[in-house]
């Protein structure tokens, strides 16, 4: 399960994401590397991951 840190994060980027119209294609929790994946964006330019301390980067 993800930390309260990093569903808080989440929740806040998803928020930003929507307020700038920018459709969210895939919102993921990965078990073994305990991350959030989020990609986004009409053509799936947008990637972001977030760590268990809540802490979120493009991934490139």
């Amino acid at each position: 399960m993800p930390t309260r840190k990093q569903s808080d994060t989440a929740i806040f980027l998803c928020q930003l994401l929507s307020n700038l119209y920018q459709p969210i294609q895939i919102f993921r929790y990965d078990r073994n590397l305990k991350t959030i994946y989020i990609q986004a964006g009409r053509w799936d330019e947008i990637a972001l991951i977030i760590d268990e301390e809540g802490s979120w980067e493009f991934v490139l």
